[in-house]
Parts: structure tokens; sequence; C-alpha cells
């Protein structure tokens, strides 16, 4: 995880404090700057990288650049494979080493010889890529949107922005849409006088090459990753233990957790007793409860696994507990439906984990901690701003910082003393809901117009993903200097999901009675049972923000589409 920030303007215009410290804290293991001069002109490009180190054997210091054709790439992701082959060592410097050995092509061939590299990367990332010799900057976030990247540009000016996070709260700054790789020509910005400068405006190429996007087009191809099935039943079986899509999720998820949470260096902080490097944002619920159960399976023995369970001090609810008659002293933390959920998973969890640590981290937010904390949460979201908004970047942005009380037993009379998780390497559950089918629309698609109406609702939800959510995610949870992973974000797998006719994934058409698990994400809730998890299997779907209580916080009559004031 790192942080990027780059700057094309006419004057003088670097990052300031406040931006370079909300960088830092993204990536708090090296800060650093290159300065370009653009051709002959008067424009220069700014370049400022931090960099939290997860790969290879040494800090890469960033931005990377290379001292022959003097081109600066600014890389924030994890390259898991590029073209098919997994990438040890730092993968930033071995995307720097393709890009050099590219932009020797003939002229004619360098921009595709450089997007092809980036169209080769599995996993998540954003980049700013100066190409010195061809004066070419080349931006993008991957083809899911893992990773945040903002823009902003001066109509007047000419001065454009690409940043990880916002500047400030103001119109001008988007998200960079995760539909393509943007390149901005430099060869022609003008420098005659300022007020006559102008930049070309970026172009965008697919994420498919050439003809074979004219060959895929249309809804059913998304992302560059594989084509939706959209087909229809004649007659469809029961989805049960025994059906091939439950074995091929739990091979695919073992393949994906492998790459996430093999190799990962032990934290600089941890002392010599603690043997932590990863945690798994735990509300207690399915997708994540099976996260952590197949972790265990793949990380040593002497590695602790640490789940982060967020609960927050909801002034609404607590005076209403107050007025129902409970004692002042009634721990309301403990009361969250998701601190409640959690609890019940991990003793189930340590049931079917003999020999794992497993550290149950409750995360307690008082209210005046939530609203110290508030302007910040703000920012990082932006230019998300509803309420919805804030209430799931309080939940994320807390959970990430793994600030708690901890024990190792599921029992809440147990003594629970201060914790600070040291992981660095976070594991989110994001994604299973649309890929399986697990929100309440789902079913109401199904029986609104059957299978049809089920696929275009599935294909909507996958298709959103990016947009929605996973920028403002990645803004909110990386301000601890962690990296979350994103194990059914994996491109393999969502390219095994979309493909999957949908009674494969989940089964409304059979309801409960066939499996004892609910319909909605019913592959997912077989795999569970597989591993032994009956409990989680039958839990039920539940909002972040509900289940932590950071909705509705003052007022139960605030809708989540309404702006934050």
């Amino acid at each position: 995880m790192c942080g990027i920030h780059a700057v094309l303007s006419a004057t003088a215009h670097d990052a300031s404090p406040e931006v370079k410290r909300c960088l830092c804290n993204r990536g708090p293991d090296y800060l650093g700057h290159v300065e370009r001069r653009v051709g002959d002109s008067s424009w220069t490009l700014n370049f400022t990288s931090t960099v939290l180190a997860l790969r290879g054997d040494h800090v890469a210091r960033q931005p990377l650049v290379d001292p022959d054709s003097g081109s600066v790439l600014c890389w924030n992701g994890e390259a898991w494979r590029i073209d098919g082959c997994r990438v040890d060592g730092n993968d930033g410097e071995a995307i720097l080493g393709l890009l050099v050995k590219a932009s020797a092509s003939p002229a004619a061939e360098r921009w595709d010889a450089i997007l092809d590299i980036f169209r080769a990367v599995e996993g998540p990332f954003a980049f700013v890529y100066y190409d010195k010799p061809a004066e070419a900057l080349y931006f993008a976030r991957d083809r899911l949107g893992r990773r945040s990247l903002m823009i902003a540009q001066d109509a007047t000016s000419g001065t454009l922005i690409l940043s990880s996070i916002a500047e400030a709260c103001d119109p001008k700054w988007k998200e960079v849409e995760p539909d393509g790789i943007y390149i901005l020509g430099l060869d022609q910005t003008r420098s005659d006088s300022t007020s006559e400068t102008r930049a070309r405006l970026p172009v965008r190429q697919e994420w498919i090459a050439g003809g074979e996007a004219d060959i895929v087009s249309g809804l059913e191809f998304w992302p560059s990753i594989g084509i939706f099935n959209k087909s229809l039943p004649s007659i469809t079986s029961p989805l049960t233990l025994v059906s091939p899509s439950v074995g091929m999720l739990r091979q695919q998820l073992v393949d994906s957790l492998s790459i996430r949470v093999l190799g990962v260096p032990k934290p600089p902080s941890a002392d010599t007793t603690c043997n932590t490097r990863v945690a798994v944002l735990f509300s207690g619920g399915l997708d994540c409860t099976v996260l952590a159960r197949l972790a265990h399976e793949l990380l040593d023995a002497d590695q602790a696994i640490d789940l982060l369970n967020v609960a927050f001090e909801n002034p609404r609810v607590v005076a209403q507990l107050k007025k129902d008659g409970h004692d002042e002293l009634t721990d309301f933390y403990e009361a969250c439906p998701d601190r409640m959920t959690g609890r019940k998973s991990h003793a189930e969890l340590q049931n079917v984990c003999p020999g794992r640590t497993l550290r149950f981290v409750a995360v307690n937010v008082p209210y005046s901690e939530t609203l110290a904390h508030r302007q910040q949460v703000i920012s990082l979201i932006y230019p998300h701003n509803t309420e919805m908004d804030l209430s799931i970047g309080y939940a994320l942005y807390f959970a990430a910082r793994g600030q708690g009380f901890c024990s190792d037993s599921p029992a809440v009379e147990t003594r629970q003393v201060p914790y600070a998780s040291p992981a660095r390497v976070l594991l989110s559950g994001l994604g299973a809901d649309e890929l399986f089918g697990g929100y309440s629309r789902h079913p109401s698609a199904f029986f609104r117009a059957s299978y049809a109406g089920l696929i275009d609702e599935l294909l909507l939800d996958v298709g959103r993903l990016g947009k929605r959510n996973l920028g403002r995610d990645d803004r909110a949870m990386s301000h601890w200097g962690k990296e979350v992973r994103f194990p059914y974000l994996d491109e393999r797998l969502v390219r095994w999901a979309i493909e999957t006719p949908a009674w494969e994934k989940c089964d409304f058409e059979n309801g409960e009675d066939v499996t004892g698990v609910e319909a909605g994400k019913r592959v997912l809730r077989l795999l569970a049972l597989e591993l032994g998890m009956e409990n989680v299997a039958k839990e039920k779907k539940r909002a972040i923000q509900f289940g932590a209580r950071t909705a509705k916080m003052e007022s139960g009559r605030v809708k989540g589409t309404t702006p934050i004031s």
C-alpha cells in the first residue's frame, strides 16, 4: 500500500503538509519526491509517493525512477501475477523494468506495449507513470477499482492533480473511473503564457486491447475479466453440499487467500513475542468467518490471527436502552448486533481451528471519539458524502485502526486487556454479496422475474462495485498504514463466479428446506457447513452500519441518502 500524489502544472504546486501527512499515514515506511520538467516548456511534473513495504526483502523507495530515461512510476498496489506468472520480490520494481523495456519499442508500438503491461496485471492497483522520452502520462485504477485514485483538473490553467486522497472536499475532485487506462499526451502542452496554457484531456484506453473489445462488447462482458453468464435454466437441481460449485468455490478461495496471506513480512512494530501478520475485519458474519477459517489452513501454526470487531456507542440507542430501564452500567458495546454475532462465531472458529491463536479484538468506539474523528473521516471518504457513506466509513476507519481490548477466549467474562493489532494486512469479505446473491433485493428480483430478474440484479451489483464502494473504503482503512485485501475480488475468483450460472451460486427456487441454510449465497453457506461451521452457515446478512450501530446516531429519521451536513 502506498500514497500517490502527482501534479502537472505551469506554476509551482506541491502537496500540502496536510496531504503529505495523510499520504504518510497510508505509507509510513518511506516518503519520496521527484520533479521533472516537461520537454523544453515551463511545465513541471511533481511526484510524491509514500510506501508501506509489504513486498520483497527491502523498502522499494518511491517514486520509482529509471535513471537512463528519466521515466517515473508511482505504484500503489499488489501485482500478484503479470501475464499469468507469479511475481516474487517487489512488484513495483518489476513493473518499472517491464515499462522501460516497452519504452524501447518503435514509436508506433510504444503505447500498446505499455498498455499491455498494465492489462496483464492481476491484483489491486492504482498508478501514475510518466514516460519521459515520449512525454506521456499514464494513470489508472485496476479493473475492479480496489485502490483509490482521485483526479482534479483546472480547465483554465490546465493544472492536473492525481492523488490517492482528495486535497479538499471540493467538487473539482473526482474518482478516476476504473474503466480503462488513461493517457495524457504532454508533447502538445503549450508554454507561451499561463493564461493560454492548456493540458490535453486524458484519453481512455479500454482494458481490452483493440479488436478483442469488439468481440466481447455488450453488458454481458464485465471489466475485461469474463463473460457474465446470463443463461436461463431449462431444469435445475437443488444446490447441496455435493454440488460441484461448492468444491470449486473452496479451491478458488484457497488460491486467492494463498497469495494474500502467505509471505507477509512481520510488522516492524511487533514485539518478539507477537507473531501476528494478518487480521480479519470481523463482524462474525458468513463472508469474513469463512476467510478466517480458510486462512487457518494456510498460515503457519505459530501465527495468530486477529479478529477485529467494531462496536460504537450510539447515543440514540443508549438513550432508548436507559429509557427502557436498563442499568447505566450496561455494556452497550457488547449489546451491538455484530459484537454478539462476533463472539458466537469466534467460539465456533475456535472449535474447528484447534491450536490456532484467534485473538478477538473488541474495538469499542465512544461517541466522543467518533465526533473527534468526524472531519477526518468525511475528508477521507470524499467525494462520497451521504449519511450512509459516513456510517460505513466510521465502521471501516475504526476497525482498521485495530485498537481495543482482546482475549483469546470468546467468553465476555474473560479478562480483557488493552491491545493494538500489529497486523498490517487486513482481510475483507467485501464482494461476496454481489457475486453470490446475498442482498435482500436478490430474492426480490428472483420472485419478481425469476432467473432473468436475478441475473440482471447480480450483473448490476457486480458492475458498480468499484464506483460505489472500493475507493471510499480504501481511503478510510488505509489511513492507519494498513493494506486491505479482498480475497473474494481476486480476478480469477471473480471470473469463475460471473461465468457460473446463477442457480449454482444461490437457490431461491428451492428455499431453505433442502439444506437448512437460506438461499442467498447458498454456495458460500454450504462451504461454511463443509468447514464445520453450522451456526455461521445460518447467519443472516446484516449491513455493517447497523451491526456496528454507526447508523442514525443522532436521529432515527435521517435517510442514508441524505448529504452530510
